[in-house]
């Protein structure tokens, strides 16, 4: 109960994100009548549709058409998102409508509102009857001496034998009406928390699955492997400590002299006056076939888990044995079409094993590198006749934007002569750009080079090649170059 503890389930956790919506007052009383009163584990989508349109509808007629202006399905597809995780959407095996059912945390923050009413009886002695029950069971349980097993149970014996002997003499005690009801306000908790936590051990069964499907899709080992590491013991689901609780309490409800039992004592507790008095709900009389509906659920639900794990594993035992298949029918189809044409020159080559031997006198000695040093030489320059201008002045020539050029040329014809791509692209740099056309043309074919052109050069005639440029004094001249025809072409 530390703060970063509860800072993280403010929120994350979805039965405090429950309580701290502004909807909080709608879900949990619709909830609590369509899921949690009549014990209904799950409602297709159109049936809880239409029960949450009869609940908006009066809800509207009360608080005005304002009050929730959202439909039924859009409040259904908004509770089941994974930011909310108030509802439970899913499908059933072989139908595509959706079903609902209630999350685990939607139930405690249910009951968390339903313990807030004030009670008008709370009982205590029942609840210290019941903790010292269950450290004597504890006590018995797990005493492993024999000894001190048979003077507890001697001891039992004779309080049994004085019990019958004062029975037998008249001496009957009986629970006062307190007793009766602390009693069986009790019961009623813990019955309605039994039902509840059927829904907690269906999601800890589907974690589990989902965990194991988790290390599969991950495996990388053999199967065999796997299938120690998963099904080593009898069931990987029913045989963990939430699996065996459950089927210790479904093998004790399922006998049929404990229900009938459990009928009786219901029926004798609910027509005690005392009992009576306190109004119990109807549903009380045959909470315990409720128990029955519910363990039922899980007990179906941790049966289709298993199964889907099966087939899991028998999709994936499927694939592999069908890879396996394609490849020994590729091997025969290729040893058939082998076997009325073999190859002359041999089916498959095995390189001939040999050693590489490197003689040490055949390695060329280490040379060092020269470096000269210049720290004595000194150099008599005038510092103001120095100019630092042509440090910055240096010219770098894009080759991509000239090889661009030539390829917009040869788009328009099938070859393209140097002097008709300067026509329409001037030089913009002098002597250094036609320089660089020249080593365009010059590359030669499959060099790999970026800058790769096809190109011939015609040394039979010869083109001036003209552009403008700037003298020293500033102004315009015109240079020309003659140099032998250079063709470009596709």
């Amino acid at each position: 109960m530390d703060h970063a503890t509860l800072a993280s389930l403010r929120d994350r956790h979805p039965a405090w994100r429950l309580l701290a919506s502004p909807h909080a007052v709608l879900i949990a009383s619709f909830l609590h009548r369509a899921f949690v009163a009549p014990n209904v584990r799950t409602m297709s989508a159109a049936d809880l549709a239409e029960a949450l349109e009869d609940e908006l509808y009066a809800l509207r007629e009360q608080l005005g058409a304002e009050a929730y202006p959202r439909s039924a399905p859009e409040y259904m597809t908004d509770w089941a998102s994974p930011e909310k995780g108030w509802l439970r959407k899913f499908y059933k095996p072989g139908t595509d409508e959706a079903q609902f059912d209630l999350t685990p945390a939607t139930e405690k923050a249910i009951a968390w509102l339903a313990a807030l009413t004030e009670r008008p009886f709370v009982g205590t002695e029942s609840r210290l009857l019941t903790l010292f029950a269950l450290l004597e069971q504890i006590n018995a349980g797990s005493e492993a001496d024999p000894q001190k097993r048979v003077e507890d149970l001697r001891r039992k014996r004779g309080e049994l034998d004085a019990e019958i002997a004062r029975a037998l003499a008249g001496d009957v005690p009986l629970l006062d009406d307190t007793a009766v009801k602390d009693r069986f306000l009790q019961f009623q908790q813990l019955a309605r928390e039994l039902l509840a936590d059927f829904r907690e051990v269906e999601h800890n069964f589907r974690s589990l699955d989902r965990k194991v499907r988790e290390k599969i899709a991950l495996w990388e080992g053999s199967k065999g492997e796997l299938l120690e590491e998963i099904m080593g013991e009898r069931d990987a689901i029913g045989d963990s400590d939430q699996g065996r609780s459950f089927r210790a309490f479904w093998d004790f409800l399922m006998s049929s002299r404990r229900q009938d039992e459990l009928s009786e004592r219901l029926a004798r507790v609910l027509a005690l006056p005392a009992v009576a008095a306190l109004e119990p709900e109807p549903r009380t009389r045959r909470v315990h076939y409720d128990w029955l509906e519910a363990g039922e659920h899980a007990q179906r639900t941790v049966a289709q888990l298993s199964q889907q794990l099966r087939r899991f594993l028998d999709d994936r035992a499927f694939l592999e044995n069908r890879r396996i298949l394609e490849l020994l029918r590729g091997i025969e189809s290729k040893a058939l079409g082998l076997r009325s044409a073999p190859p002359t020159n041999g089916v498959m080559t095995i390189a001939e094993m040999g050693a590489e031997v490197d003689l040490p006198f055949e390695r060329p000695l280490f040379t060092p590198s020269f470096k000269p040093r210049f720290a004595e030489l000194v150099f008599d320059v005038d510092e103001e006749n120095v100019d630092t201008a042509r440090l910055f002045g240096q010219i770098v020539v894009d080759k991509a934007r000239l090889r661009e050029a030539v390829r917009r040329a040869l788009r328009r014809a099938a070859q393209a002569t140097l002097r008709e791509v300067l026509r329409d692209e001037p030089l913009q740099q002098g002597l250094a750009e036609l320089v660089a056309y020249l080593e365009l043309a010059h590359c030669e074919p499959g060099s790999g080079t970026a800058y790769e052109l096809r190109a011939v050069v015609d040394e039979a005639i010869e083109e001036p090649i003209r552009w403008q440029a700037r003298d020293a004094d500033g102004g315009l001249v015109e240079r020309v170059a003659r140099l032998p025809r250079v063709i470009f072409t596709r």
